[in-house]
């Protein structure tokens, strides 16, 4: 049942289109969505019954913003932008780069063919994605040999390799009429567009004319590039009667899942297939539109000339953003492929759900626990820290992150401690203040959200460490707690509370194993960092001790060879070969 609160302000919702933030009792943004009717829209989460993560959304949240815009499409706009700037818990969130590579044809008065990760505004053509990679240098040099255009770096005033090779049209050395490369540029187009016949009869005929001549060396390569069509290019069977670069998006929906499969149609093949799932809070076809514009608004995403999505999603909306028809097959190859790919995503659905269900006992609801044991709401993120050191020398401390009892590596931070933490060696309570500043007082500086618990690994002058620099110094009310092992060295219980309760979970419990993970997780992380560290500075104050060798000579060293063992045997010549004199590279052969 709602609040008086939220009973106040949802007598107060406009019935006009825009967005809603959702937020947790700590203030936290944990959902944003959009509406074309925000009354009744906004008013649904709280008037009717709900199941799986909505009902776990809604018994999260606490307080609501609203956003009015003045159409539709503004409100879809919004939403994303609002996504991806809070990264809210509950909402479908995608990485921001596709990693895939794509073929370019450079918009230049020599154009040359290069592979790229990096999709930019500069008047080039872009072809791909490629999944492959090796299929992307594989076309790629195949194309430089059948449809050379420029492969030196210009104008040199003799002809280059390549040229003597058949795989430059020589900008080395003269003027190439833009005649000639527009002509070569419609054939790669041709080609990458999926019109291979032209390509392979032109082939099979030169190498007629070449096994006839008793070129067989010639007649062999035209053999392999015949090959590599065929292998490559024509692996797939066509799907599709015409050219059209085309995206393909479906899903399936069931106990609160979202299946979405999104089908890559290039030169009228299926090039590519990717799948995703996801808890659902809002109808499918809502959540669907949201995830194509948040496609197509990373980084390195280029268009399809054509993008076909189910019935009921809104289409009108995502041409208007997105510049290109989107549209719902009816009858036909088209509806077919939609079919095909719904299926696909019913059957990822099925095989998983046993899975899912079973990690999120251990996952979510393991985390769970731990909140309720120390009497807090739950949340979603704990933060963890542990120190390392040897006497006081090269302290480190690192932070690990888990999400709904899942470890989130890509958010793991190391940290290297100053010289003020490093005069007091093992002061654990230093070297505490200095890490837990400077972590929170960044992210309150970047606006970035904060966790829902930190843990220490440590006793009681950690966690009084931790909370005085929180609460005095930064201001934020963030529960800490600390991780207490027992003599053996293994986790035994928790210390929480404004006198230092010790807390105790069941030994058997997902809790407890979830405590024990995140405790031997932080503790191997800072291991880890400590040794690199201390490798690293071994290897230099070695290197340091060598007359002749500065901090450059030093950096060169480390960066080619990596190790003391690979210095000591190279040879004067490879020491040579890094710009350092004769002298010096004796010098360290000696002294090594």
């Amino acid at each position: 049942m709602a609040s008086e609160h939220i009973e106040h302000k949802l007598a107060l919702l406009p019935a006009l289109p825009g967005c809603y933030i959702m937020k947790d009792i700590n203030a936290k943004i944990i959902y944003v969505g959009k509406a074309k009717n925000l009354k009744n829209r906004v008013r649904s989460y709280f008037k009717s019954s709900h199941e799986g993560k909505t009902a776990k959304l809604v018994s999260e949240i606490v307080d609501f913003e609203t956003i009015i815009t003045s159409t539709n499409k503004e409100a879809f706009l919004l939403e994303i932008t609002l996504i991806q700037k809070h990264q809210p818990y509950f909402n479908i969130k995608l990485k921001r780069g596709t990693g895939y590579p794509y073929i370019k044809i450079t918009n230049e008065r020599d154009p040359r063919l290069l592979i790229t990760g990096d999709v930019k505004k500069d008047g080039g053509f872009y072809f791909g994605p490629y999944p492959d990679v090796y299929a992307a240098q594989e076309t790629l040099r195949f194309l430089q040999r059948v449809y050379p255009l420029r492969r030196c770096q210009g104008h040199q005033g003799r002809p280059c390799l390549y040229y003597h090779m058949g795989q430059c049209l020589g900008a080395c050395f003269k003027e190439v009429p833009e005649s000639v490369y527009t002509a070569q540029i419609k054939e790669i187009k041709r080609f990458l567009n999926g019109q291979v016949d032209p390509v392979k009869k032109e082939l099979t005929a030169k190498m007629t004319i070449a096994a006839e001549a008793m070129q067989f060396e010639r007649a062999a390569e035209l053999r392999d590039q015949l090959h590599y069509i065929e292998t490559t290019v024509e692996k797939q069977k066509i799907i599709s009667n015409d050219n059209t670069p085309r995206d393909l998006f479906a899903f399936y929906l069931d106990k609160g899942w979202l299946s979405i499969q999104i089908f890559f149609i290039r030169q009228a093949r299926l090039i590519r297939r990717e799948k995703r799932l996801f808890p659902c809070v809002n109808t499918p076809e809502e959540e669907l539109a949201t995830f194509i514009l948040q496609w197509y608004n990373r980084k390195n995403n280029v268009l399809p000339r054509e993008i076909l999505v189910p019935e009921g999603v809104e289409k009108k909306v995502l041409t208007e953003i997105l510049g290109i028809p989107i549209r719902t097959p009816q009858r036909g190859e088209k509806k077919a492929l939609l079919e095909m790919a719904q299926k696909n995503s019913r059957l990822v659905l099925e095989e998983k759900f046993r899975l899912l269900e079973l990690d999120n006992r251990k996952t979510v609801g393991a985390q769970d626990e731990i909140m309720d044991a120390l009497g807090l709401p739950h949340g979603h993120v704990i933060e963890a820290f542990d120190h390392s050191h040897i006497q006081g020398t090269d302290p480190v401390s690192a932070m690990v992150v888990f999400v709904d009892g899942r470890a989130e590596k890509k958010r793991y931070r190391k940290y290297k401690l100053t010289q003020t933490a490093q005069r007091s060696g093992a002061n654990e309570d230093a070297n505490t203040r200095e890490v837990i500043f400077r972590r929170y007082s960044r992210l309150l500086k970047e606006d970035k959200p904060l966790p829902d618990l930190i843990l220490m690994d440590g006793g009681i002058v950690e966690l009084n460490a931790a909370k005085d620099v929180l609460e005095n110094e930064l201001g934020l009310s963030i529960p800490v707690a600390g991780m207490v092992k027992d003599n053996h060295h293994k986790t035994a219980s928790l210390l929480y509370g404004a006198v230092e309760q010790t807390i105790q979970l069941d030994p058997k419990s997902q809790g407890f194993y979830l405590l024990t993970r995140i405790q031997d997780e932080v503790h191997r992380f800072a291991i880890s960092f400590h040794r690199q560290l201390r490798g690293k500075n071994s290897l230099s104050s070695k290197l340091d001790d060598i007359k002749g060798v500065g901090p450059r000579t030093r950096t060169k060293l480390l960066k080619n060879f990596g190790s003391m063992k690979h210095i000591k045997a190279a040879s004067l010549e490879e020491l040579q070969a890094l710009g350092i004199s004769k002298t010096v590279a004796q010098t360290i052969k000696l002294s090594l």
